[in-house]
């Protein structure tokens, strides 16, 4: 052993540095923190944000079981949840559920979704592709105005690993709240495999019916994964 001396403060024994060992297995650029730093918020998942919002930055931390337990609470959510139920997730708490609210608020009103007008596939991907590492597929419908002006984006359903319900109730009576125009669906594929099925089909022309019932354009389903996506509109599907 080693000691060192600092002003003021009585001698500290350290380990030489040869025995001292690393408490985060992950290579530094791994690291939520230092991937923030050093790639930018864009290049960081949900999971990983939230662990650095929660004062965890290492992934192996128990600072992720409460970053994947909110995560899962906050997809279920149509809008901000409030502080009082957010803060009785396990770990979370009042202090900590004031500073998530605070963010999700304050990136609502700065950089939300709305008003970003959708011209082609990539758009839409562009704003949902966060969801892409779920677990479980979500199944999203943005709402869009005239000038396909995104009003809103929200997750409709919540389904297993590789399938999800969806009714078309559930899909559209948002949209018509928000006096919608036009409507696009997109969900994500956990297996990263992206050549729709045959329940997909089935989903999207129910959908398209019955859009076309309610007088909403219905533009496109996306079915996207962690690094492209497929589009019925482009492939000529709709």
């Amino acid at each position: 052993m080693n000691r060192i001396y600092s002003d003021y403060r009585e001698p500290i024994e350290v380990q030489d540095a040869g025995q001292r060992q690393d408490p985060n297995p992950l290579h530094e650029a791994e690291r939520p923190r230092e991937k923030l730093i050093n790639a930018g918020p864009a290049a960081m998942s949900d999971m990983e944000l939230l662990t650095i919002l929660l004062n965890g930055g290492i992934r192996d931390d128990p600072e992720n079981t409460r970053a994947q337990t909110l995560l899962e609470r906050l997809d279920q959510e149509k809008g901000i949840p409030l502080v009082k139920e957010l803060s009785l997730v396990t770990g979370v708490g009042k202090i900590k559920a004031c500073s998530i609210v605070a963010m999700l608020e304050f990136g609502r009103r700065r950089w939300g979704a709305t008003g970003t007008r959708i011209k082609h596939p990539q758009d839409i991907y562009t704003l949902i592709r966060h969801h892409a590492d779920r677990r479980q597929e979500r199944f999203i419908c943005l709402s869009l105005n005239g000038a396909h002006e995104v009003l809103a984006v929200r997750i409709v359903t919540i389904g297993l690993v590789n399938r999800t319900i969806v009714h078309p109730r559930e899909v559209f009576a948002d949209p018509i709240l928000d006096r919608a125009s036009a409507v696009i669906v997109a969900h994500n594929h956990p297996s990263g495999q992206l050549i729709p099925s045959a329940e997909d089909d089935e989903i999207t022309r129910r959908l398209q019916a019955a859009a076309e019932i309610l007088g909403l354009h219905f533009l496109d389903h996306l079915i996207f994964s962690e690094t492209t996506y497929f589009s019925y509109r482009q492939t000529s599907r709709l």
